[in-house]
């Protein structure tokens, strides 16, 4: 049930604004909060979204699966996010046809790729202090993406939706192991 709601809010989020390139009312105030911000700074909130970080979290989740012997899971950290990438670059991009800078913007394909690790890596782990550095991570990154001009917040909290949607639809769901009849 949480996919399909997140995947529902990535869907209807991006309507208001598909085919356009101008900031919602949300999106110009939260830019406005974070203008002061120097280009530095902005540059270290964007590093989170690096290839190099993603990639390396991708791996820790593949490496921590194989070592608890969950090869099954071991596929889904690697082919979930890159299946919620693909979609993003080759279909929700397209579709929404939402522009700024002269490309397409929703859904944020850097949000998507770093959530689509980072809930792969929650799942894995099931730790909540790997949920509370997740979501830091994500803030700082959502800071860094608006402050640098790259995206509107629309954009990551849209890429962030669909993220956890395409990540908990192919996830298994864990079901309790029967406890042993005793007699």
């Amino acid at each position: 049930m949480p996919a399909a709601v997140c995947g529902l809010f990535a869907v209807l989020l991006g309507l208001p604004f598909a085919g356009g390139s101008t900031p919602g009312a949300v999106d110009a105030t939260v830019a406005g909060w974070i203008a002061d911000l120097s280009p530095g700074v902005l540059r270290a909130l964007v590093l989170p979204t690096e290839p190099a970080v993603v990639i390396a979290l991708g791996v820790l989740s593949v490496v921590l699966c194989l070592r608890a012997g969950r090869r099954t899971d071991a596929a889904l950290a690697l082919g979930a996010p890159v299946l919620a990438i693909l979609l993003t670059s080759w279909l929700l991009k397209p579709l929404y046809d939402r522009w700024k800078n002269d490309t397409l913007v929703y859904p944020s394909g850097h949000t998507v790729s770093l959530v689509a690790v980072l809930t792969v890596l929650v799942l894995v782990t099931r730790k909540a202090y790997v949920v509370v550095l997740s979501a830091l991570a994500l803030l700082a990154a959502t800071i860094g993406l608006v402050g640098m001009g790259y995206h509107y917040l629309t954009d990551v909290v849209g890429g962030t939706l669909f993220a956890v949607a395409v990540v908990l639809l192919t996830w298994p769901v864990r079901r309790p192991e029967p406890a042993r009849s005793a007699g």
